[in-house]
C-alpha cells in the first residue's frame, strides 16, 4: 500500500466526523482511529435558586444520617478480597459453606475461597467475633478490597 494513500486517509479522517477507518488492498489491511474527546455538561442551578434557609435545613439532616451510618457499622470489621477472582463459599460445589450467618469465628478461621487463574485462595478471618452479614453471593466475581464479610467483634 501507497504511504501517500496512507497520509491522505489520515487527513481524510481528521477533517471527517468518522471516528474508525479500515481499508485493505492486496492483502495488507490498514486501520485508522482517532480519539475521541468526550464531555459532558451538568446543569447545576444558580445558588439564588436555592434560598438560604433551605441550604441549612438540608446540612443538618444528611450530617445526621451520615452519623448514624457510621454509629451502626462501627462495632463491625469488614473481611475484604485480597485479589480479584470469584467468591466461592465452600471448599466444593457438594460441601457445606465455611461460615453461616450468626457463626463465631476466631482469628485465623477460614471464611471463604477466592479464586483466581485457577488457584484456590481461602480467605481467613483476621478478627474474633460473629458474622452479621456476607456480602456476596456464592460464585460471584469479586474485586480487589471489596467487603466480603461483615463481622461483629466481640
Amino acid at each position: 500500500m501507497d504511504l501517500n494513500l496512507i497520509k491522505k486517509l489520515i487527513k481524510i479522517l481528521e477533517g471527517s466526523q468518522v471516528t474508525d477507518l479500515e481499508v485493505e488492498e492486496n492483502g495488507i489491511r490498514v486501520k485508522l482511529a482517532k480519539k475521541v474527546r468526550v464531555t459532558q455538561s451538568v446543569a447545576i442551578p444558580a445558588a439564588s435558586s436555592v434560598s438560604p434557609v433551605s441550604q441549612q435545613n438540608i446540612a443538618p439532616v444528611v450530617k445526621s444520617e451520615e452519623k448514624k451510618s457510621a454509629e451502626e457499622t462501627s462495632h463491625l470489621h469488614e473481611i475484604k478480597s485480597p485479589i480479584v477472582g470469584t467468591f466461592y463459599r465452600a471448599p466444593a460445589p457438594d460441601a457445606d459453606a465455611y461460615v453461616q450467618v450468626g457463626d463465631v469465628v476466631s482469628s485465623g478461621t477460614v471464611l471463604c475461597i477466592v479464586e483466581a487463574m485457577k488457584l484456590m485462595n481461602e480467605i481467613e478471618s483476621d478478627v474474633s467475633g460473629r458474622i452479621v452479614k456476607i456480602l456476596v453471593d456464592n460464585g460471584k466475581p469479586v474485586e480487589y478490597s471489596q467487603p466480603l464479610f461483615l463481622i461483629e467483634k466481640s
